[in-house]
């Protein structure tokens, strides 16, 4: 490469989407062990919020306790290898790959190097780079809860609130996979899209509570971390678990202290915080899931790298469906 810079998404400090600069940088310098990656695509997840805005704020001892430690955000990608390090053996260029860089971001860039051996599988042959970034966190997040935190069991009830969100797309289709009954807590409007990915139930919440309806499951999936276990808990049965990726300090005490005495048991898990070699895992299982059609990318709406703001007040409305992702032009 000629170039000695790229466009990139810059932030500086806490706030709102106006503290997204679009600028030019300089290129990363390619390490032995590294990957250049020209990025193609990239996603605005509720991570890549948390991490703009610094809430909640223990987040923080993370990502910078005054402002963010790095520069340029960013966590899910899919591109093309155009370089690689003297010593890397599992990549050539011309290789299409898809990657996440959790805490050390920088997604929001043209060009990014990579270790070989971190987060970064090959992108499923039957997938665009969009496609293959909005699968990144929904489906990870998803599968490390089914799978991880616990054990789902075929002939399962499980219900999935959010179920037309970025994690509730892939929730849905995830527990269909693991051959359970589902049903779906969305809106009206979104009916048709979760029963097309697989949903046997839906409930329009807008119209129904479910916590008042006769039916009990043996699993609560809030995927937005809207829902009361408190409330919620009414709906399970009486070894049921509820599981939130948004832990609140009261729902930390009661799963500190109220699991210890009651059988319906409420699960947090940071997902991305899991060890690189459980997530790589994660990601090489959801490829070998894509490239069998058991598992599909739904996208709301794509931006280009300058529109970045407007790609993250969208996502901030709380009203998108499926994922958001920003296309490289």
């Amino acid at each position: 490469m000629t170039n000695t810079t790229m466009k990139a998404i810059v932030c500086h400090q806490y706030g709102g989407p106006e503290i997204l600069e679009y600028t030019e940088v300089a290129l990363p310098k390619l390490q032995d062990n590294e990957i250049l990656i020209q990025i193609k695509a990239t996603a605005v997840t509720a991570a890549s919020i948390f991490m703009r805005t610094g809430k909640p704020y223990f987040g923080r001892l993370f990502t910078g306790l005054t402002k963010p430690k790095l520069a340029i955000p960013g966590t899910d990608l899919a591109g093309e290898v155009i370089a690689i390090g003297k010593s890397v053996q599992q990549y050539a260029i011309g290789d299409k790959v898809m990657a996440a860089t959790d805490l050390n971001c920088g997604a929001y860039a043209e060009y990014i190097c990579l270790p070989e051996d971190s987060l970064v599988v090959k992108q499923p042959h039957n997938m665009t780079a969009a496609e293959a970034t909005g699968m990144i966190d929904g489906a990870s997040t998803a599968l490390s809860f089914f799978r991880d935190t616990i054990q789902l069991k075929a002939g399962q009830k499980v219900l999935i609130n959010g179920a037309s969100g970025s994690i509730g797309t892939a929730a849905v289709q995830l527990a269909k996979y693991f051959d359970t009954e589902v049903t779906a807590v969305c809106s009206g409007k979104n009916e048709a899209l979760v029963r097309s990915l697989g949903a046997d139930f839906v409930i329009d919440y807008t119209q129904k509570d479910f916590t008042k309806q006769p039916t009990k499951y043996d699993v609560i999936f809030d995927t937005v971390g809207k829902l009361s276990f408190s409330k919620s808990k009414k709906a399970l049965k009486q070894q049921g678990v509820f599981l939130t990726p948004v832990l609140s300090m009261a729902g930390m005490m009661q799963m500190l202290i109220g699991n210890l005495f009651r059988q319906k048991k409420l699960k947090f898990s940071a997902t991305g915080l899991r060890s690189e070699a459980l997530r790589k895992k994660d990601l090489l299982f959801l490829k070998d899931l894509i490239e069998a059609g058991k598992l599909k990318t739904v996208i709301d709406r794509e931006y280009t790298l300058s529109e970045m703001q407007a790609a993250h007040r969208y996502v901030e409305t709380g009203h998108k469906v499926g994922n958001v992702v920003v296309v490289f032009k």
